[in-house]
């Protein structure tokens, strides 16, 4: 992919931090008992999705290997996912803020899944 030169040019990347720096706004406000459960969780899944694009960005020169990271930045995108639902239903959050944080979820996985399928055009051969 000629176009792109760094992990950081991903769009995928970049809503991944976008998720991320949210997610830690938002937790924030959670009730000081949260700390070492639900707001570590949230925050440890959500700022590891952008990380993990930039392995899979690294391990392109191996497409099995590069698919494999992606999905489990796909699995951490969900992990999120749960923890965003888990704070909706303790009503840490409001419906409409979990509702951006999850669109913002599905939005990750869609690309993901649109990368995943078009792997071999950002592995190097």
């Amino acid at each position: 992919m000629e176009y792109v030169k760094s992990y950081k040019d991903l769009e995928v990347y970049k809503l991944s931090r976008q998720l991320s720096r949210e997610v830690f706004e938002i937790s924030k406000k959670f009730p000081k008992e949260e700390m070492y459960s639900l707001t570590d969780q949230i925050r440890r899944s959500s700022r590891s999705t952008g990380a993990q694009v930039a392995e899979a960005w690294a391990k392109r020169k191996y497409e099995k290997h590069f698919i494999s990271k992606l999905t489990d930045v796909d699995g951490e995108q969900l992990e999120t996912q749960h923890w965003i639902e888990t704070a909706l239903d303790c009503s840490y959050v409001s419906e409409e803020i979990a509702n951006r944080l999850l669109s913002h979820c599905f939005s990750i996985g869609k690309m993901l899944s649109s990368m995943i399928s078009k792997a071999e055009t950002f592995c190097n051969k």
